[in-house]
């Protein structure tokens, strides 16, 4: 199982994705976590290398941990994936991502975007829609 975190972060009821290189569909910002490493640590280490996005585990709180199969992985590899969603109010409410060396482009996207995202996002899609946070 692979153990990742990933940032949620939404304005005006979208969600910031991001499209690693090379590849075909959207991620939320994010990545595997380390040894050593806790989830929150990561979330915000990955966010920071994707979009160059700085802020504090004290900023952002666990929302969700969506299973489900891995993309472009081994058949039979799933992916845990911690979601921790960006306090309101706090600092991530008018930072502006960019896309890093890492991913091509940031995109604010909604449940109708659902065909361009692996089964992980998916489903985060779905928690976020049922929260009411998302359209």
């Amino acid at each position: 199982m692979l153990q990742v975190s990933a940032l949620v972060l939404v304005r005006d009821r979208r969600v910031l994705m991001v499209r690693a290189r090379g590849r075909d569909v959207l991620y939320l910002p994010g990545g595997k976590v380390e040894p050593g490493e806790s989830a929150v640590q990561a979330v915000v280490r990955e966010a920071r290398e994707e979009t160059s996005l700085t802020f504090t585990p004290d900023d952002v709180d666990e929302f969700a941990v969506v299973t489900e199969p891995a993309h472009g992985q081994e058949p039979g590899t799933v992916v845990a994936m911690t979601l921790f969603v960006a306090r309101t109010p706090g600092v991530l409410d008018t930072a502006r991502p960019v896309a890093s060396a890492e991913v091509d482009e940031v995109e604010w996207v909604t449940a109708a975007d659902a065909d361009r995202c692996p089964p992980a996002g998916v489903e985060t899609l779905r928690l976020l829609v049922r929260a009411g946070l998302l359209d």
